[in-house]
């Protein structure tokens, strides 16, 4: 890995995007954007039973405040979905019964959100007069520089 706030290319492969990593956060492309192919869709279940069967689920201890009850039972609860490693966590709540209706909830609209292909970014066309604007400013700031100079006092 590279240090802290340094950004570095990982080898590009053919016919994809390139990605470029840092040591907080590595960043990804979905789907490959040359081809515009969203990711496979994942198929909800309506029911909870049918969705915990696609699923690994874990309950562990809370922590936090709460006191002895806190600290005796497992009402955190972890799912995990199998197919595409999406996680939802729920300790909100006292019970591991609810904690789990929380996480099924959460780990649903997880889902749902996957399957939705992310909208295309539209270039915005910068105006003639803008541009113009710009480099009258920029002219001015660069007169403004030279201003602030020696003068030049070669007498050949």
């Amino acid at each position: 890995m590279s240090r802290a706030g340094r950004v570095s290319k990982i080898s590009n492969k053919e016919g994809s995007v390139p990605c470029y990593f840092s040591s907080a956060r590595l960043i990804s492309y979905k789907y490959n954007r040359m081809d515009k192919q969203p990711p496979a869709e994942i198929t909800v279940p309506k029911s909870d039973e049918a969705l915990l069967a696609q699923c690994r689920v874990e309950t562990f201890r809370a922590g936090g405040p709460g006191g002895q009850h806190q600290n005796k039972t497992e009402t955190a609860v972890r799912i995990v979905h199998l197919a595409t490693g999406i996680s939802s966590v729920a300790r909100d709540e006292r019970s591991q019964l609810r904690n789990r209706h929380l996480a099924i909830s959460r780990l649903r609209e997880k889902l749902e959100a996957h399957n939705k292909m992310p909208e295309p970014r539209l270039r915005t066309i910068i105006p003639k007069r803008e541009k113009k604007r710009r480099l009258e400013h920029k002219r001015q700031r660069s007169q403004t520089k030279k201003l602030r100079k020696k003068p030049d006092t070669d007498l050949e």
